[in-house]
């Protein structure tokens, strides 16, 4: 049953109908006490009101029995007869209806006896002034049908008021539900482009928590939508700018005639090749870190030969560049995902290179508190202004110290990235120098073990040599 209403519907009515049925049971035997008390004192009554009614005349014992005396009870005798019973066992005289044989052996007080098939309610009382015993009694069927016909006379309106009590509850859920269906015919009619968000005002508050949800996704489909616009701007105007460079270096290396013109233009293209180059694969890699739920499970990583790896592979724009990675970090193993570390380390290498003047040092290292492990890299560049700090991971913000080949891609995908996989990114400018100091923060928990080692590593444009530790 897929109907919520129809749902509702079935468990409403079973539930009242259940109601009903243990009610008419408590009526029932709440009924059948009262009627048996108030019938057991109607017995008293008549049997007192009986002895009460036979003269001192009556014969006796010795005198044997008359002629079936009938005595008269006028608003009992439809439901009740009575038998009159000399002390010494002679019937004396009994009402209509009543059997010949003996009600009772009881001498007083109530008692039950069947006769001929029928079971009888009796009440004996003795008058010994008189020497009677009178008994009076009642059918117990009786009793029964008068119960039976007030349950009967209780429970025939229910059974008409069922059908129009369905009709209530059906129309009342349709009533309640209405606010849902309204919603819902809203929704429908919204054009595809129309995320603003769904008015709780006049709903019940039973749906206020879904309404809250489907805005909330609303708000994040709503985002997403227009990350997606602005990384398609961006990338057409960003990339419009280097195809037209090169576009127009290959028409002057086509229409120059002397080598140092052709040459000079071909370096150029390839300058526009690879920015355009960097700028596809950083906004891959943002689609891609926006696509992940979840990192890769993790993986004791060394943090020396990821360093190692990337600064080999990025060699620096200068020869005056150094790259120095302390030992310390050969000694760091970190439990992280692997490929998210290198994307890090890449991206905040890349970033130190491009701000660096011609001469200068980078450097890589490893430092612990009481409870958190951070690898840094420290570079000689201009720094990030004070008021910029704050922005510098939001996407395409490109600061002040801009660099000429630069996406302001860079540092959000390290951000993007260490959040990932449950680090954070620290930026700061050096105190001791002009330059920036950026540090990826892991829980201390995070780092596995150290291994031994000395050294210092020192990476050049040309070599990777070590350097013996003073």
């Amino acid at each position: 049953m897929n109907s919520l209403r129809s749902r509702l519907f079935v468990i409403l009515v079973a539930a009242t109908g259940l109601i009903w049925f243990f009610a008419a049971g408590w009526i029932y035997v709440g009924a059948k006490q009262e009627v048996e008390t108030v019938l057991d004192a109607r017995l008293q009554e008549a049997a007192r009101m009986v002895s009460s009614l036979v003269p001192n005349g009556m014969p006796s014992a010795g005198q044997g029995p008359t002629s079936n005396h009938v005595v008269d009870i006028p608003s009992y005798e439809r439901q009740l007869s009575c038998q009159i019973w000399s002390l010494d066992g002679q019937l004396v005289a009994k009402s209509s209806g009543a059997p010949a044989t003996k009600f009772s052996d009881t001498r007083a007080g109530f008692s039950e006896r069947k006769i001929d098939g029928e079971t009888w309610r009796v009440y004996t009382i003795e008058d010994h002034a008189k020497g009677i015993r009178v008994l009076v009694g009642d059918r117990l069927s009786l009793r029964d049908h008068l119960v039976a016909e007030l349950i009967k006379g209780l429970l025939a309106p229910t059974l008409l008021m069922i059908p129009l009590l369905g009709f209530l509850i059906w129309v009342s859920l349709d009533r309640g539900l209405r606010p849902l269906r309204l919603m819902a015919d809203g929704l429908q009619a919204r054009d595809a482009d129309d995320m603003s968000p769904v008015d709780v005002g006049p709903l019940p508050k039973e749906i206020h928590p879904v309404v809250t949800s489907m805005n909330s996704l609303f708000a994040k489909v709503q985002a997403a939508r227009q990350h997606e616009r602005e990384i398609t701007a961006f990338a057409a105007h960003e990339l419009r700018t280097p195809l037209a460079g090169l576009k127009m270096q290959a028409q002057i290396s086509m229409a120059a005639s002397d080598k140092p013109t052709r040459d000079a233009a071909l370096r150029q293209i390839v300058i526009a090749v690879d920015r355009t180059t960097r700028l596809v694969r950083q906004l891959l890699t943002v689609a891609k870190l926006d696509a992940v739920q979840q990192a890769e499970p993790n993986a004791d990583i060394n943090a020396g030969a990821v360093v190692d790896e990337i600064v080999s592979a990025l060699p620096a724009t200068s020869a005056g560049i150094q790259v120095v990675v302390d030992p310390s970090l050969r000694r760091t193993v970190i439990n992280t995902n692997r490929e998210l570390l290198t994307l890090a380390i890449r991206n905040l290498h890349e970033n130190a290179l491009h701000h660096m003047p011609e001469t200068g040092v980078i450097r890589w290292s490893a430092a612990t508190t009481s409870d958190e492990l951070a690898i840094f890299a420290e570079d000689e560049g201009p720094g990030i202004p004070s008021d910029e700090l704050a922005l510098a991971t939001n996407r395409f913000f490109r600061g002040r110290h801009k660099s000429t080949v630069g996406s302001g891609l860079g540092l959000s995908i390290v951000d993007l990235a260490v959040r990932t996989s449950g680090a954070r990114l620290s930026l700061q400018n050096r105190s001791d120098r002009s330059g920036l100091r950026a540090q990826i923060i892991w829980p201390i928990s995070r780092a596995v073990g150290q291994s031994d080692s000395s050294g210092e590593y020192i990476h050049d444009s040309a070599t990777l040599r070590l350097k013996a530790a003073s």
